[in-house]
């Protein structure tokens, strides 16, 4: 379990991607030391990004992020579903405890949909496939960047022939917070049950407006009202 620091400048602008106004900090987890070569080199040479650190594993990703502290924190995580040690989908739900504020990619030679189903529900926001277009890798960053969930093509072509609703993308941690707005409970009351901060539960009320399309705070009170009666009525 290996993990390195980097600390680079932005690299050189390409014209193939707008540049973000901040640069984005990016962490690499991938076993394969060549993987994550080839990606470094590559998202080296779009404007806008940073790679700023890589892990050949989660405990290694986990103890760089402890490493670096808040303030060198990356703003994208991006990271394999099978390695040696801990794997990308528990990693992806150790990062959405403990930093539910970063982006969390996977990208996996695996086009099986319950991996995907997995991965979201952990807390990623993207699903991309190893052996998708380079221009479609950097859609799904400039994607789960901006709060967006974003699938592979062939990946988002099987969900869409599946029946899963919206609500099935959801995190154990983001339902329960949901189940507390569908409750009428404050943030602060929702926090002190579930025994996190409230700028924790604020983070994930956010996270719950972007992936189920919502805008407002009016319209998420509504969404899990609804919800939990829908629940409720089915049991």
């Amino acid at each position: 379990m290996t993990a390195s620091h980097d600390d680079a400048t932005t690299s050189p602008a390409s014209p193939s991607a707008p540049a973000l106004a901040t640069p984005a900090r990016v962490l690499l987890i991938d076993d394969h030391a060549l993987v994550r070569d080839g990606m470094r080199m590559h998202l080296t040479l779009q404007p806008g990004l940073e790679v700023v650190g890589e892990a050949d594993d989660g405990e290694a990703a986990l103890g760089w992020l402890a490493a670096a502290g808040p303030g060198r924190h990356p703003d994208l995580v991006i990271t394999d579903i099978g390695m040696r040690g801990m794997g990308g989908i528990a990693l992806a739900g150790a990062l959405h405890d403990r930093y539910p504020e970063l982006a969390v990619l996977i990208v996996s030679m695996h086009d099986n949909l319950e991996y995907v189903r997995q991965a979201m529900r952990a807390g990623a926001r993207g699903y991309v496939l190893k052996d998708a277009p380079a221009d479609e890798l950097l859609a799904a960053i400039q994607a789960v960047l901006a709060g967006r969930v974003f699938y592979s093509a062939r990946i988002a072509r099987g969900m869409a022939e599946q029946t899963v609703g919206p609500v099935d993308a959801l995190t154990p941690r983001e339902r329960d917070i949901l189940a507390g707005i569908g409750r009428g409970l404050a943030n602060k009351e929702i926090a002190a049950q579930l025994g996190v901060s409230v700028r924790t539960v604020e983070t994930h009320r956010l996270n719950l407006k972007r992936k189920l399309g919502i805008e407002g705070r009016a319209g998420l009170v509504k969404y899990a009202v609804q919800s939990l009666a829908g629940e409720q009525d089915g049991n």
